[in-house]
């Protein structure tokens, strides 16, 4: 939140903090895979991601413990990033700017799901979704909407912070997150 206060002051701070895939590869600004978590495009981008972090981020880190859930948040919420400022340079997107923790918070849900899959989950409250379905659902939703060229959103990101996810569950967690989401 205090990133976000110090960006609405300085909107060159924006700049510097966002990820900009040419600024970051061709002008050497390599912070920029990290720090773009910590910059959001607005006060709903930052309330929506810190409640999804509320609600999934306490389980999680009683379930993994502190450090290995900052490992976790911090490692997916990077990889998502370098994966997108690569995946923009490969397609020639330069005049972006990757903003909020998206990927990280993506990742977040991601092994939440895998470690409780069958979990019912209360979307805006009053639809009942399990885990998985809820991980399947945002998956084709942000599939369709990135080759739909839908919006001003990073779905790429979100894709690779469960990618990442998937990752960090079988390199850390010793498990097949895909046969836990499937079974």
């Amino acid at each position: 939140m205090l990133v976000y206060f110090f960006t609405m002051l300085s909107p060159q701070l924006m700049r510097v903090l966002a990820m900009n895939p040419f600024e970051t590869w061709y002008n050497h600004m390599f912070w920029q895979p990290f720090t773009y978590m910590f910059v959001h495009g607005g006060m709903s981008h930052i309330l929506f991601n810190m409640l999804v972090l509320f609600v999934f981020g306490q389980y999680l880190e009683r379930a993994l413990g502190s450090t290995e859930f900052l490992v976790l948040y911090l490692g997916v919420g990077l990889l998502a990033g370098i994966f997108s400022m690569f995946f923009y340079l490969a397609t020639e997107t330069y005049l972006v700017y990757l903003v909020g923790a998206s990927g990280a918070i993506y990742g977040t849900v991601f092994v939440f799901a895998v470690l409780n899959p069958r979990a019912m989950l209360y979307i805006m409250g009053v639809i009942p979704v399990s885990a998985r379905v809820l991980v399947l659902l945002y998956t084709a939703v942000d599939l369709f909407s990135h080759f739909g060229g839908r919006g001003n959103t990073a779905h790429m990101t979100h894709l690779a912070g469960f990618a990442f996810a998937a990752l960090y569950c079988w390199l850390r967690l010793r498990m097949n997150p895909i046969k836990r989401l499937l079974e």
